[in-house]
């Protein structure tokens, strides 16, 4: 984890247009760290539930709160742990590999998500225990 391009961090996205006539924010592979393989959105989940509880061994991602406020826990392969708030759609959370999350919403958020890979079940790692064990093996 020695460049700074494989932290997780927040990215902000140019926005066009004002108050009277709305926004428009565009992300195009060429100002991506990655090439986007893969859209999702989430939406409509109870702010009563916590949801991720996985890390990825390859993928990495952009999380957008299109909508409401998600709130993004990560924890990296040594316990540090770093909490975002997304709440404004420009903004994304690039989140590298071997990264484990939990994910809270807002009533009404919607999540969206650029992803470097399509969907492969056997890509993500969804025992805790197995991923905090990725420290002993050295895996970066």
């Amino acid at each position: 984890m020695d460049n700074a391009a494989q932290q997780p961090r927040l990215i902000e996205f140019s926005r066009l247009g004002d108050t009277t006539i709305g926004y428009l924010t565009v992300a195009q592979n060429s100002g991506l760290p990655f090439t986007v393989q893969r859209v999702y959105w989430t939406y409509s989940v109870s702010d009563e539930v916590v949801r991720g509880h996985h890390a990825h061994k390859e993928l990495e991602q952009i999380i957008f709160a299109v909508s409401g406020e998600i709130e993004f826990t990560l924890e990296d392969i040594w316990g540090k742990q770093t909490t975002y708030y997304l709440d404004k759609p420009n903004v994304g959370l690039y989140i590298p590999r071997l990264y484990w999350r939990t994910i809270k919403f807002s009533r009404d958020a919607v999540l969206l998500c650029l992803a470097s890979l399509e969907y492969i079940e056997e890509e993500y790692i969804r025992d805790y225990v197995i991923f905090s064990q990725l420290k002993q093996m050295g895996s970066k």
